[in-house]
């Protein structure tokens, strides 16, 4: 019992030397400046941590003189005083180690003292052009921010027009204490204009370098522009056959003032696959799986084969089958312009029609910057139909152009921004189709609410519209005509339940087509949501919009964030047009319903 007895009382010995330190903070009133010291300190993280040795303790406190003093300077005091006691005794004149002794107490005193205005503040030579920050200019609050911002700027601005070498010479700052003002002078060294000179690639294995070198298109003799060399560096990550891109500027002038640059890459595995699936009460299960293969031929180019399978056990029509490819070869007409060629085989067995169909296209994309782009090609199509109007043969050539753009801050799961897809395709019909001209476009918007954390609510909404102009309607390929209902357009009304009605009463697609759908999302925890939402469409035999049929739906569902996308479960009813208004339909995907 005696022994048991010591052992308790060593116990509470050893627990109580090991309780953290109390920490005190006498800080400026400034709350700003009150929370940068506090977030700036070493010790504050160490006793939060539950830090009880010593010597880490007051290597801690001993650091936080310099640290505490550069958020002073930076906010533009430089007559500052700092104390910081351990158990009384001023830190710095403490050893970092020499003693076991515990630490009681630690006091951290902050005097701002006044805050300095700048006197003068100079930067020379300039290259025209540059911009100067607003906040490095006589009478404005000195610190030690706009003066490391001014010097970028003053580098940059001599980089942007050739000279890769630009750099700070000196500077000459002096505070005047008494009268409260700071004196900035920086000097720039500019450096001579220079030139691309040889391009290097590092880490190529299987893509061509060069290749590489085409489509980073930094042609040896041009001014230096880091903006191009930005854009290179883009355009080669874009390909999706590299994992990692740097292009990498010698410290060295080469002979007749050009800079050698090295692009160093590191390669993605070539082949991927990856599968989708969506089930819904109506239209059924349907499931996708594509394989990719990353820089075939070793151009950086890419062929992406992908089949699906859709409305198996759906209450509409039969099961549709589909196998494509899509091939896409960069920076092949000129670096911003890509080659592509896309083909595509399926059976569709829908609720008004059937249809056997084969298509190809081949074309350029142009990538305009990363948020525009568009491509232009030829196409052809080959489709043999059933429908109200009989059994028909279809053959069409056309032309097709569609431009993207993209302002949305993510693709997944967006809430703020912007995206508008729009395209334009004149078309040449044989056999029993007709020509004419065909328009669609697709503009989404997102906007999100609730102060600092502005993804709690997000207000979404989607237009579509769609138009065929020239051919009568049993002069269009069925595939082609429009519908409405299901999850692409209206939630809670049937799978293409909306179209146009016949004399005979059976139904076929329309001509033109809108569709509008808005959504309210609201994150509950960090990955559930919830969702409300209502869809409407119009469906009209004519191409101009006029005379046609309407629907509506709505409901509520749900989000489920996996960190790669998330799942999604809507159930939605009818509100207005035709159907069943009791019915209820089910959505179950992955990705947000637009």
């Amino acid at each position: 019992m005696r022994l048991i007895a010591a052992a308790g009382i060593a116990l509470s010995v050893l627990t109580a030397s090991a309780s953290a330190a109390d920490l005190s903070f006498t800080l400026p009133p400034q709350d700003d400046l009150r929370d940068s010291l506090r977030a700036a300190s070493l010790t504050k993280t160490a006793v939060d941590d539950g830090e009880t040795e010593r010597r880490n303790l007051v290597a801690a406190a001993q650091a936080d003189y310099r640290r505490l003093l550069a958020v002073l300077f930076e906010a533009g005091y430089f007559g500052p005083v700092i104390t910081i006691e351990i158990d009384g005794v001023e830190a710095a004149a403490l050893p970092a180690v020499g003693s076991d002794a515990p630490v009681g107490r630690i006091d951290i005193n902050v005097q701002s003292g006044p805050r300095f205005l700048f006197r003068q503040a100079e930067i020379a030579p300039i290259a025209r052009g540059t911009e100067l920050p607003d906040d490095f200019a006589p009478g404005a609050v000195a610190g030690t921010a706009p003066i490391r911002q001014a010097a970028r700027a003053g580098v940059e601005g001599w980089r942007a027009v050739g000279h890769a070498k630009a750099d700070v010479a000196g500077q000459d700052i002096v505070a005047d204490h008494p009268a409260e003002r700071l004196d900035a002078r920086i000097t720039l060294a500019p450096g001579p204009k220079l030139q691309y000179g040889p391009v290097f690639v590092e880490g190529a294995e299987d893509v061509r370098p060069g290749h590489i070198q085409r489509i980073a298109d930094l042609r040896q003799g041009q001014v230096f522009d880091p903006d191009q060399v930005q854009a290179a560096a883009r355009r080669l990550q874009r390909t999706g056959a590299f994992s990692s891109v740097a292009i990498i500027e010698s410290d060295t002038i080469g002979p007749a003032s050009t800079l050698p640059l090295t692009i160093q890459v590191v390669e993605r595995l070539p082949r991927r696959f990856g599968f989708g699936a969506e089930v819904s009460t109506d239209e059924g299960f349907s499931t996708s799986a594509f394989w990719l293969h990353r820089n075939l031929t070793g151009y950086a180019d890419s062929l992406r084969v992908e089949g699906d399978i859709t409305g198996v056990g759906g209450s509409s029509g039969g099961a549709d089958y589909g196998i494509g490819f899509a091939y896409n070869r960069p920076s092949t007409f000129n670096p911003e312009t890509d080659l592509f060629v896309n083909g595509r085989v399926e059976s569709l067995d829908e609720p008004n029609f059937k249809s056997d169909s084969a298509f190809l296209e081949v074309g350029a994309r142009r990538i305009v910057s990363d948020e525009f782009q568009y491509e232009y090609g030829i196409s052809y199509e080959y489709s043999k139909d059933v429908d109200a109007f009989g059994e028909r043969t279809f053959s069409t050539l056309s032309l097709p152009l569609e431009a993207t753009y993209d302002r949305r801050n993510e693709a997944l799961s967006p809430s703020d921004g912007y995206y508008v897809e729009a395209g334009l395709r004149p078309f040449v019909g044989f056999e029993d189709a007709g020509s004419g001209l065909a328009f669609d476009a697709d503009l989404r918007g997102y906007q999100g609410f609730g102060g600092e954390d502005r993804d709690r609510t997000v207000i979404a909404a989607r237009l579509q519209l769609g138009s065929i102009v020239g051919p009568a309607l049993d002069e269009v390929p069925s595939n082609t005509l429009f519908f409405s209902g299901g999850g692409g357009s209206v939630r809670g009304q049937e799978f293409q339940s909306l179209g146009v009605e016949l004399d005979s009463g059976e139904v076929v697609g329309g001509r033109s087509f809108v569709n509008f759908s808005t959504e309210v999302r609201q994150q509950v925890t960090e990955n559930i949501g919830v969702v409300g939402f209502v869809d409407f469409s119009l469906v009209s035999p004519d191409a101009d919009f006029g005379d046609g049929d309407t629907h509506s739906g709505a409901g509520l569902g749900v989000r489920y964030d996996t960190g790669i996308g998330p799942i999604r479960f809507d159930i939605g009813v009818p509100l207005t047009g035709p159907g069943d208004p009791s019915g209820v339909e089910v959505y179950i995907g992955i990705g947000q319903a637009f």
